[in-house]
């Protein structure tokens, strides 16, 4: 039987697994699986979700066990069906789309990727040319793009920017996709600097607060561990941007989705786990239990800063679960209601 982690005493464990804090869920996240699981209780089953709410395998099932339906165009929606827009946004084509069909859309995009359309949209009609820089294929990079394809031109690395060649060089403005590499978005940005010295810039930055926050939590683990564990989908673009900040700063580094990928010859000295901003708490937890059970660890959270940031759901949700006599209570009870899986025993940092 497997040991909890009560169970692993400091006695038996000499090596330290530091758990990063913040990890996991991110605002933008939790609101959007609030709003389909309110969707499901409001509307009943099924309700369509294009593309998957958040990049995670974990969420993905459960809520389609409880009657959720991913679909990868709104095509595959039948009229008049609930369709709930993913937390990684769409362009207004699929809005006018679900508009046209009679769908009755619920939009999950992720306030801080609303913030990037509006910024798009802006410079689109202050006639600039946007460099966006992102990942092309990316879904939350699609949405953006749709916004003003006429004006957007899409740069993935230095080498793209200097093959730009936009026609006026004083109306230039970049945006970027919200989940990339801080120090790899800073890299472009100084390089479009150099081409474009009179490039505009946001008034705030476009990385997510919550991407920010776990690359900086990373940084500092890979200063104390040899070894980093990111738990995550290989589809998360968070995620696997941690993966590469931890072996940027010497750490050896691991996706890993669930508890049973983890490899014993992989614990070698002292160990960090963090997760992507799409990975339930329960399944981090899990791979903690077992990364002790394997090595032997003691527990230990690192705590980078505390995260208070929650978004409002949808008044138009809001409204139709009152009319159904369906209580919404605070998103923090909604999102401490998740987490499964019993307690974590861990000495705080």
């Amino acid at each position: 039987m497997a040991r909890s982690l009560q169970s692993v005493r400091m006695s038996d464990a000499p090596r330290t697994l530091y758990l990063a804090a913040p990890r996991g869920f991110c605002a933008g996240v939790d609101r959007a699986i609030d709003i389909v699981d309110i969707a499901l209780q409001v509307y009943g089953a099924p309700v369509y979700v294009r593309h998957e709410i958040v990049h995670n395998r974990h969420v993905v099932d459960d809520l389609r066990a409880r009657g959720a339906v991913f679909v990868d165009e709104l095509r595959d929606v039948p009229e008049g069906a609930v369709v709930i827009f993913s937390a990684h946004g769409v362009s207004p084509a699929v809005r006018a789309e679900a508009k046209a069909r009679g769908l009755k859309a619920l939009d999950a995009t992720c306030p801080l990727v609303t913030k990037v359309h509006l910024e798009a949209l802006r410079y689109a009609k202050q006639g600039y040319s946007i460099v966006l820089i992102g990942h092309r294929g990316h879904v939350e990079v699609e949405g953006t793009l749709g916004e003003a394809p006429n004006a957007i031109v899409l740069v993935e690395s230095v080498a793209d920017v200097e093959a730009l060649d936009l026609p006026d060089p004083a109306r230039v403005a970049y945006i970027s996709q919200t989940t990339l590499s801080v120090d790899d978005v800073r890299t472009i940005v100084e390089a479009l600097k150099r081409r474009y010295p009179a490039v505009h810039e946001p008034a705030k930055a476009d990385i997510c607060y919550a991407t920010q926050n776990r690359q900086d939590a990373v940084k500092e683990l890979a200063r104390r561990c040899s070894v980093i564990l990111v738990v995550g989908a290989p589809t998360s673009s968070n995620a696997n941007r941690l993966v590469e900040v931890a072996r940027a700063r010497g750490a050896q580094a691991y996706l890993i989705e669930a508890a049973e990928d983890i490899e014993a010859a992989w614990l070698t000295g002292d160990v960090g786990i963090t997760a992507g901003a799409s990975t339930p708490e329960d399944v981090v937890r899990a791979c903690v239990r077992r990364a002790c059970e394997l090595g032997g660890y003691r527990v230990e959270e690192f705590r980078l800063l505390e995260e208070r940031v929650m978004f409002p759901l949808p008044n138009e949700l809001l409204g139709a679960a009152q009319i159904g006599g369906i209580a919404v209570g605070p998103g923090n009870e909604r999102a401490a209601a998740r987490v499964t899986g019993g307690e974590i025993r861990i000495r705080h940092h």
